[in-house]
């Protein structure tokens, strides 16, 4: 059988680590492949290498039975290989118009010309459901909007091999289930599509064959239809999963989070993005903040966590009014944060893992010592806390962290904001990118957390997740809190309706 792509015995080393060991990917033509692993276990690596953004150290690439190499994402481009990164390769003070024809603009005379490429990008979105603003800078937008610029980045240079790397992190339900059929309808249009996620119901859904790797090596290639999740999850991590969400009945008790009254303006827009949110969080208990993406729930997470001033109302933590506090002082107060973007208000990704591991608290006692910092405590507190989250890098502590696998950077922020023993656990997507074993882990922490007396406040987009996880379910339409449910009380579908604004509660007040 004559293959679109095959990547024959695929190895990349890097510092302390093989990331691809004699790896082998075959992609049919007109079929969605799906590539499945732990964090970590190469397959970004691998991708990165078929899109010419590493060389590998050994190994052949084939285009339609034809030995090709790839020096750059220009002969990928070339090739017809397009890619969708996990961690967007976008430039942001462009905006998404400029970011999607960049490397292939219309110029007459050496001028730029965007009127045709603005009337293709406008069309390509209505035909894919990926609506967006045009002129809207990239940094001014929500990660779901950056991840909606990437897809038609690519749809724009008409690829005919695509590569999606973990695409739906950061979509709702409804746009996870848009993307599955786009990806569906360009599979029947005669596109290739290699598909890289760690949702096993998403590669069910939509793939036909999927390629398991686990710590570098291929497990194989296995048809989909005729394999469990089960199955699937056992290949990828070694050992037998727990996909249910076991957790004791919660008990709440005083409260440490009280919302009052809280409006919040975004600074791009100048729109009003919050509008008179007010709640509680208990301790022993998570309550989850449920919403479609851009409905107001970043700002609210901002206001709370000192990253953005409200424009009124009151934070109040532990008894204490924090609303005009800075992040250090509610960091102080017992608050913990898992931001939504890890890259740009998780980490120093040129920083050393040690370093990032201890950026909450370098400044504590047990870390500095008349303002020099004491290394050996450092270091032997991050090698802990690598070994107690299983964070997985080439160089341990000393690894750059920009270096590292998306799973593992979220790893280690988890680390950092659990070990601090918080009152209070600020979780924004906080399995966002994690493999399900890795998701496992991260469930059993909040639920310790919970059982051990401190209150968890959840922002997710995955509804299985909100469902399965929380105690209490606050649902944000439009900046404003719409209903407040408990898990038991309501199903998916109603869970929608309230997400959309079709239904909303008499009261925002939360249940």
């Amino acid at each position: 059988m004559e293959y679109i792509v095959e990547m024959n015995g695929i190895t990349k080393s890097f510092p302390g680590v093989i990331a691809n060991d004699d790896i082998t990917l075959r992609l049919k033509k007109g079929e969605i492949h799906a590539l499945l692993g732990e964090n970590g276990a190469g397959k970004s690596t691998l991708m990165s290498i078929l899109f010419g953004l590493y060389r590998p150290d050994g190994g052949v690439i084939k285009k339609n039975g034809k030995t090709v190499t790839i020096h750059g994402p220009n002969d990928a481009t070339r090739l017809g290989i397009g890619m969708v990164h996990q961690h967007f390769k976008l430039v942001h003070n462009f905006t998404a118009l400029e970011n999607i024809v960049l490397g292939v603009e219309t110029t007459q005379r050496g001028l730029l010309r965007m009127s045709g490429a603005r009337e293709r990008v406008l069309e390509l979105s209505r035909r894919y459901g990926l609506e967006i603003d045009p002129d809207a800078v990239i940094s001014d937008i929500t990660v779901g909007m950056q991840q909606r610029v990437e897809i038609l980045k690519m749809l724009y240079r008409e690829n005919e091999i695509l590569i999606f790397d973990e695409p739906t992190a950061v979509l709702t339900a409804q746009e996870i289930d848009e993307l599955m059929r786009i990806m569906k309808e360009l599979s029947s249009e005669g596109k290739s599509i290699l598909f890289i996620s760690h949702k096993l119901a998403e590669i069910k859904r939509v793939a036909d064959r999927c390629t398991v790797l686990r710590k570098g090596r291929c497990e194989g290639a296995f048809d989909v239809a005729s394999t469990s999740v089960e199955d699937f999850s056992e290949k990828m991590v070694g050992r037998k999963v727990s996909l249910v969400v076991e957790k004791p009945e919660s008990e709440p008790g005083e409260v440490l989070l009280d919302v009052s009254g809280l409006t919040v303006y975004n600074a791009a827009t100048g729109k009003r993005a919050v509008s008179d949110v007010s709640f509680q969080v208990r301790a022993g208990e998570i309550v989850c903040v449920a919403g479609i993406d851009g409905n107001g729930q970043s700002e609210l997470v901002y206001a709370l966590t000192g990253m953005t001033p409200p424009e009124s109302g009151a934070v109040t933590l532990l008894g204490r009014d924090i609303t005009r506090d800075g992040i250090r002082a509610r960091s102080a107060a017992g608050m913990a944060h898992i931001p939504e973007d890890r890259h740009k208000h998780g980490l120093v990704l040129d920083y050393s893992l040690a370093y990032n591991l201890v950026l909450q608290t370098y400044f504590t006692p047990r870390f500095q010592r008349r303002g020099v910092l004491r290394y050996d405590e450092i270091y032997q507190y991050a090698d802990a806390l690598i070994e107690k989250y299983d964070i997985r890098s080439g160089r341990g502590r000393h690894t750059i962290t920009r270096s590292m696998s998306g799973g593992n950077q979220q790893k280690a922020i988890v680390a950092r904001e659990i070990d601090r023993a918080p009152k209070l656990l600020i979780a924004v997507q906080p399995t966002r990118g994690l493999d399900v074993g890795a998701i496992e882990y991260i469930h059993k922490q909040l639920i310790a957390e919970r059982s051990a007396g401190i209150g968890v406040l959840l922002v997710s987009l995955e509804l299985d997740e909100v469902m399965n996880i929380s105690d209490r379910i606050l649902v944000m339409f439009n900046g404003e809190l719409v209903a407040g449910v408990k898990p038991c009380d309501v199903t998916i579908q109603e869970l929608g309706l309230y997400m959309s604004g079709t239904k909303r509660e008499k009261r925002g007040e939360p249940a």
